[in-house]
């Protein structure tokens, strides 16, 4: 247990560069050099990582922890790994609360969120290739996109295009015996009276419903937190992914900061334990059957669509994203865009780049941009 608190908070720690990076140190560490297991074990769980709801590479620090030490190898893997990102997103979050609007801070921040731009439409495009397999996928994301511009709820569109696309592709394949049918557990809107216990459940039901990148998960925080009743703006979105991205750990981490935003300590630590928990339950419970799930086509064909209309919904946010940050007070601000250009340039140079200095680049921008 302790070999596994060690590798794991040290990569929490110095796990930057996001899930494919996390997933890339690994391999590298548990397969090549300490073989804790092999090459083929590991595909198995990055392919267990893409069949179940959660955060990928959260995901697979746990089912290398249990690989290496059973459930309970688990649970201090996935701990050990998300402790150190959540705290640091908290102490940002603490430090942007009370800095934010100091002047000369403010043309900081809105370099950032330009430069933020580049990295989700970089997301949007790596992840569209590898979703849109068909044209039947391609035309489901175009309808997702649509129902997302007439402000049908987020969460709703992802898990509706998944059901009905699973349904006609049961309906149309050749008739047969159909010997496994599955229901997807789903915590739907529940209304609770107490704003702390709803921020959690908010945040459970996501965590139980999010499949693909952490990306993913702004479209979702649109869809549940830009209304009245929270008060969230797509700025404050954009400064989620921002400080999702400039501390180590998993993406997801992002929930710390909304929480904190929200509720101050406690709707920090209600958001993250919301988001993170289906996690733990699902590798629990799926790992000792990991070759079984991956012979269901009908949860495949779940994912399939899940994952197109995943990206569809973030590109109907991301318009509305950009159109939130380009615009002060309903006018094209030129200098936000060349910074939202220039990071898309160097971003799509075609040179790895880590995100950090991206935003780094960002601050900077804006800070000298707002002498001219």
């Amino acid at each position: 247990m302790l070999e596994i608190f060690k590798y794991f908070f040290r990569l929490g720690i110095v796990a930057f560069g996001g899930p494919a990076a996390h997933v890339a140190m690994m391999e590298e560490d548990l397969v090549e050099e300490k073989k804790w297991l092999t090459t083929q074990e590991f595909l198995d769980y990055m392919g267990m990582t893409n069949l179940i709801p959660g955060p990928n590479s959260t995901e697979m620090t746990m089912h290398c922890g249990y690989h290496r030490g059973g459930p309970l190898g688990l649970f201090v893997a996935g701990i050990s790994f998300i402790f150190p990102a959540v705290c640091l997103t908290l102490l940002v979050a603490v430090l942007f609360e009370k800095y934010s609007t100091i002047d000369w801070i403010i043309p900081m921040v809105d370099g950032i969120k330009a430069a933020v731009l580049s990295f989700i439409l970089a997301a949007i495009i790596k992840l569209g290739k590898k979703a849109v397999k068909t044209q039947e996928l391609f035309f489901l994301g175009l309808l997702v996109i649509v129902a997302a511009f007439f402000g049908i709820n987020e969460v709703l569109c992802i898990l509706a295009a998944g059901i009905l696309f699973m349904l006609y592709k049961l309906a149309t394949k050749p008739a047969k015996t159909l010997n496994s049918f599955f229901i997807i557990p789903l915590l739907f809107f529940t209304k609770a009276g107490i704003s702390y216990l709803k921020l959690f459940l908010i945040f459970l039901k996501i965590g139980a419903v999010l499949f693909g990148s952490g990306y993913v998960l702004f479209a979702y925080l649109d869809g549940e937190f830009i209304n009245p009743e929270w008060g969230l703006s797509h700025e404050d979105l954009v400064e989620a992914v921002a400080v999702g991205q400039v501390t180590p750990g998993p993406v997801l981490s992002t929930a710390t900061f909304i929480g904190y935003k929200l509720g101050g300590f406690q709707g920090a630590i209600l958001s993250t334990l919301g988001i993170f928990l289906p996690s733990f339950f699902f590798v629990w419970l799926l790992n000792p059957i990991v070759h079984k799930m991956k012979e269901v086509k009908e949860l495949t064909n779940f994912l399939q669509a899940v994952n197109v209309a995943a990206v569809a919904v973030m590109v109907a946010v991301t318009v509305i994203m950009a159109k939130s940050i380009l615009f002060k007070n309903g006018i094209l601000d030129w200098k936000l865009c060349l910074i939202a250009l220039i990071s898309f340039g160097v971003y799509f140079s075609g040179k790895k780049i880590n995100t950090l200095w991206i935003i780094l680049m960002g601050a900077a921008l804006g800070y000298f941009s707002s002498f001219i």
